[in-house]
């Protein structure tokens, strides 16, 4: 999509009972540079996309998984690989210069690791032209790095692995993945270890309509159902006899009007917590994607970081897109 507008919806109020709504459509000066700026890489049909990776099967899995998902789109895929800064103390010339000496050799063995990594993507993975590769090395602290790379190479994506959890296992997402998640504005999409590409065909977009929903959250999301050709599936929870307010209700409408041209329907479940109501309508619908905006933190984080009933599997099969304004 690339109309990137700020929208108000004003109440109108009517004699009688009724009223109706209006959607204000608000340009400005920053919303034509965004247009005319950040959306000429669409124009021209690359992304660029950031996949950190530590050289583990879970790494490679999710970088596999991408390559998949983007094969018919323009892309140059930045391999990154971070050494993190040891804690030590000391200090001096001695200790600066040791220092330095391990720096220079992680670094050079790094080098030598990513371009292993693309030697196996030669190897292993079919030749697609569409795809360039860059390769970054750096010792640093892993959240700074990914931003700051993020930001310098104009990333539209990240592509990280996350690890599954079992049984009663609270950490359901690895620490660097959810470090990342929470702490770079940045769209990431998380790919857990047991994730086996297929072609999208549903894409699962769990809301409280609580929160007004960004454009540009919303185009990411558009972009990425219409690239598959998928299904968008909107999904609410609420209690038992419960009702949206009137807010909710506004959220509601105008993101139906706003995704007028997309496949997407609406559906809601209630009397059932949060995390067995994802998970059962992840199952009953074959879904192969959820879609969730980071700024709504409680709802956000229940689904993605707590569902630590054993019977909640979706975190360890399903890919999760994490939007971020």
């Amino acid at each position: 999509m690339l109309e990137k507008l700020s929208a108000q919806k004003w109440e109108v109020p009517k004699t009688g009972d009724c009223r109706i709504y209006m959607t204000i459509i608000i340009w400005n000066l920053g919303t034509m540079a965004y247009f005319c700026g950040v959306n000429q890489r669409f124009i021209n049909g690359m992304r660029q996309i950031l996949i950190p990776t530590d050289f583990s099967e879970n790494a490679w899995n999710a970088l596999k998984f991408g390559l998949e998902l983007f094969k018919n789109t323009k892309c140059t895929f930045h391999l990154l690989h971070v050494n993190p800064i040891p804690p030590y103390s000391g200090a001096g010339t001695a200790v600066h210069s040791a220092a330095e000496n391990f720096k220079e050799a992680i670094l050079r063995g790094s080098k030598e690791d990513l371009q292993g990594l693309l030697g196996r993507i030669k190897k292993e993975l079919p030749s697609n032209t569409n795809h360039t590769f860059g390769t970054i090395a750096l010792y640093d602290y892993f959240v700074d790095a990914v931003n700051r790379e993020s930001k310098v190479k104009k990333i539209d994506l990240i592509i990280m692995g996350t690890k599954g959890a079992t049984g009663l296992k609270k950490v359901t997402v690895g620490s660097n993945t959810g470090d990342v998640i929470t702490k770079v504005k940045c769209p990431l999409l998380a790919i857990p270890e047991d994730a086996k590409y297929t072609e999208l065909g549903e894409i699962a977009f769990p809301t409280d309509y609580q929160i007004g929903f960004d454009l540009k959250v919303l185009d990411t999301l558009i972009e990425m159902v219409t690239m598959n050709k998928a299904g968008l599936r909107i999904l609410n929870i609420s209690k038992k006899g419960e009702q949206l307010s009137e807010v909710q209700q506004n959220n509601k409408d105008f993101l139906h009007d706003y995704l007028e041209g997309v496949d997407h329907s609406f559906h809601s479940l209630t009397g059932t917590d949060l995390e067995t109501a994802v998970q059962c309508f992840t199952e009953s619908r074959d879904i192969d994607m959820i879609a969730m905006v980071a700024k709504n933190l409680n709802f956000f984080q229940r689904i993605l970081f707590r569902p630590e009933v054993e019977k909640i599997s979706y975190h360890t099969k399903v890919p999760f897109l994490v939007l971020h304004e």
